[in-house]
């Protein structure tokens, strides 16, 4: 029998325990109406809650203090916070998901966990046009209201977060590990940022390390607290997929970006058109896409700052306008920059092969293929080679 002054404190330490998941938590829950309540009951009585005997031989032997470490940690900012399931701060489509974590830990400001949000996810080693379009569908999504959340990892989610903060919007991240532990190490200044100008959710305690296995288990949090799920690179074994099932389980919107055949960060995208997954092109597309969700989530939600700017940008009974990722060039182009775009195709192609096509030199195919790149007309593939954008309508 363990006795505790409060929920939070009887919640911190049994979500401690080995074993115990939120499914087991749930059910304490329903059958005694609090973990407080209980911890205050024998083994005779746990029994019958549904508990077998390893787990409470396991809530038996540990330490009524090893919660102690989380209330440190919360104690020691005013933007840190942990919200139970029953807190109103808790993302409530999160809560309606299946095995919705018991409790969150948050560093920021957790009312933006209940703005809408789109999830946008991909690969830790995308190519230079899959960290462009990430930090351009990010930064236009963001600017028009939408939360932006993804994982903090290297690559699609780092991206995602800056375009996020650099369009002044909100983004969430959500980590594997614990809240004193950013991971990797090298997005520190990044999470920093993220605290002052969204939050860092966490269902891991305090001194939690990474580890392999809290990674696909952090993924769904992430699609749980977005009205839809945007993949823009992934390949076939990617983590990234796994947000994505967990999002078409929960019952969410899917995007995916398409890319070249030869692109072997495209397979998972393409996969997930195959499976139903919406193709999108540009920013534009996802908001067309969700309007209707986004009205109906704001007719019952307060309208926050965000989510008033959000509003503002969607109009029910007209489809969504919204530039593309890319920049037009709005002057003509000369007769050698034509020549160069009809050598291009929407497939990569190397700098050498595009001399023998327009013959050209190679110092003027180079400089050329900047101010195209500049101009949003090419993308560079990385390796040299180089293909040609889709014009928007």
């Amino acid at each position: 029998m363990k006795v505790f002054d409060d929920e939070l404190s009887a919640r911190l330490f049994i979500w401690r325990v080995s074993g115990i998941g939120p499914a087991m938590i749930q059910r304490l829950l329903g059958y005694f109406g609090s973990i407080q309540q209980a911890l205050q009951h024998n083994a005779s009585q746990l029994t019958k809650a549904g508990l077998k005997p390893d787990l409470i031989q396991a809530i038996q032997d540990q330490a009524e203090s090893t919660a102690q470490a989380d209330l440190d940690w919360l104690a020691k900012a005013n933007h840190r916070h942990i919200l139970l399931l029953e807190d109103s701060r808790y993302p409530a489509l999160l809560r309606d998901t299946k095995a919705a974590p018991p409790l969150l830990f948050v560093a920021g400001n957790p009312d933006l966990l209940n703005d809408p949000q789109i999830a946008i996810v991909g690969s830790r080693n995308p190519s230079h046009s899959g960290l462009d379009n990430a930090k351009a569908f990010a930064h236009h999504l963001a600017g028009n209201g939408l939360g932006v959340t993804s994982g903090l990892a290297l690559g699609i989610d780092t991206a995602s977060h800056q375009g996020a903060l650099e369009a002044q919007g909100s983004t969430i991240a959500v980590i594997g590990t614990g809240l004193d532990i950013i991971y990797p190490a090298s997005n520190r200044r990044l999470a920093e940022q993220i605290v002052e100008q969204g939050a860092i959710v966490s269902e891991f305690p305090i001194g939690t390390k990474p580890q392999a296995h809290n990674f696909p288990r952090r993924n769904r949090v992430i699609s749980g607290m977005a009205l839809g799920t945007l993949v823009v690179e992934a390949t076939l074994q990617s983590g990234s997929l796994v947000t994505a099932q967990h999002a078409m389980e929960q019952g969410r919107e899917v995007f995916a970006i398409p890319g070249s055949i030869h692109n072997p960060m495209a397979r998972g995208c393409h996969r997930l058109i195959r499976q139903g997954a919406k193709l999108v092109e540009t920013a534009g597309d996802i908001l067309e896409e969700m309007a209707p969700q986004l009205h109906a989530f704001l007719q019952t939600t307060p309208l926050t700052t965000t989510t008033h700017e959000l509003s503002s940008n969607l109009k029910p009974s007209s489809k969504t306008s919204a530039p593309s990722t890319h920049w037009q060039a709005d002057e003509v182009l000369d007769e050698e920059n034509q020549q160069l775009l009809a050598a291009l195709g929407f497939d990569p192609i190397p700098i050498d092969q595009l001399v023998l096509r327009t013959g050209l030199t190679t110092e003027v195919v180079s400089s050329m293929l900047l101010m195209l790149e500049l101009q949003g007309l090419v993308s560079s593939c990385g390796g040299g080679h180089y293909l040609r954008l889709k014009p928007r309508d």
